[in-house]
Order: C-alpha cells, then structure tokens, then sequence
C-alpha cells in the first residue's frame, strides 16, 4: 500500500514541488495551506507522515505539532525558511522527527522520508501482556492499551504509553534517557535527549490532569524513575 502524505505548507510552489517528487516516490498525498486546515485534513484522513511548514497562519507549525501530539504519533518533518538553531531543538523537542531548511532538494527530502518510514515499518512489534500492571493508583491494562489513575483515565500517545509501561514494569528502577529512548523509539536516529524530557514533561501532566502530581521523579545526572509512593 502506498504511503500517505500529508503536506501542510502555506507556499503554493512548495506545496506543488513536494507533491510532485513524492507522488513520483509512488506516494499518496494530500495538502493544506495553513495549519487549521492540517489539523482538519489529518482529522478526516489520517497520514502516515507528515511534512509540517513551522511559519504558516492559522496555527504555525509548532502549534500543530502540539495538537497532534495530544493524540498522534504520527512521524513529522518540519519546514522551516530560517536556519535558527532555537526552531531547530524546539521543532524537534515537542515532538517532530526530522527537521529541513529551505530551500532544500526534493530529492533529499524524499529520501528524509523515507529513512523516517522505513524505521518505523522496521520497529519490532512489542510483547503483548494480557494482565494489568499496578503501582498504587496508577494502572495500565497492556492488551487494552489503556491507562488510568485512580479511576480516572489518562489519555496517552504511543510514545507516551511505552514510556509510562517500561517505567511501570519495573517501578524501583531508575532508566536513563537512552534505555527510554530505545524502549519507545526503536532505531530512531533523530530523538534527542530533549525529546524524551518533553515526552516525560506530557506524561507528567496528563497524570496531573488526572489527579496525580506527583507520577515520575528525576533523578539528577541518571534519568527516571516512578515515584515510590501513588
């Protein structure tokens, strides 16, 4: 089946140019001009990837990525027309996985895509564990792939929900950044240490949304760990 592309980008040339290096890639796509209108297209018909501008009206990029990571893991690579360094980490910390600066050659940016899809296709399938893990009031049932807190039930990515189950499988353990990483991200190249803090920084405060402040302690110069007390 072919790949799916969403192209989320306010220049109607980019949007053009890319469209035609990816549909000759054998690629399906579709395209938005803002980011109101992404959130829409992915909303109605899910990609497999998408290609997000950062300068875009109607939700810039980042604030797309925001929203989407709320509920998605969908892989992103960001656009953007300034080689700044800060959009750079930033892109990449909340949630994106490669990051291109215009002007750029489609034939790399395919080829970005590529490597992007190709790890996640090759990412070992995890265990299945058809009992539920407890850790006070924190509980995960594994073939629901559900989570809650004191009842109450806690929305979580993919990522997030590996994260949450390794660190609950062996809650006296403290993990340090590249065992979560390798955990929850299998041969992905592009995750920085920042990326897993933002993720841990989301599970924080889904858990806190739900009543739980105090989830996941960190554990200066290690890692992480789950708090001894729930």
């Amino acid at each position: 089946m072919n790949k799916h592309i969403l192209i989320a980008d306010d220049d109607a040339h980019i949007r053009e140019v890319i469209s035609f290096a990816l549909q000759k890639a054998g690629m399906q796509v579709t395209l938005a001009e803002d980011g109101r209108q992404a959130l829409q297209q992915f909303s109605a018909q899910p990609a497999d990837l998408i290609v997000l501008d950062i300068n875009m009206p109607e939700f810039d990029g980042l604030e797309v990525c925001r929203e989407l990571r709320k509920t998605s893991d969908v892989p992103i690579l960001f656009l953007s027309s300034r080689d700044d360094e800060i959009d750079r980490i930033l892109g990449l910390e909340i949630g994106g996985d490669d990051y291109v600066t215009k002007p750029f050659s489609p034939r790399e940016l395919v080829a970005r895509i590529n490597v992007i899809l190709k790890r996640i296709h090759a990412a070992p399938k995890p265990v299945i564990e058809t009992t539920g893990l407890y850790h006070g009031k924190l509980s995960i049932q594994v073939d629901q792939h559900a989570a809650s807190w004191n009842g109450r039930t806690i929305n979580l990515t993919a990522t997030e929900f590996a994260m949450l189950l390794l660190l609950i499988r062996h809650p006296n353990r403290v993990f340090s950044r590249d065992t979560i990483l390798n955990s929850a991200y299998s041969n992905n190249v592009y995750v920085s240490d920042r990326t897993i803090d933002s993720h841990i920084r989301h599970i924080r405060r889904k858990l806190n949304d739900a009543g739980c402040d105090t989830a996941i302690e960190t554990v200066h110069g290690v890692g992480y760990k789950l708090a001894s007390c729930l």
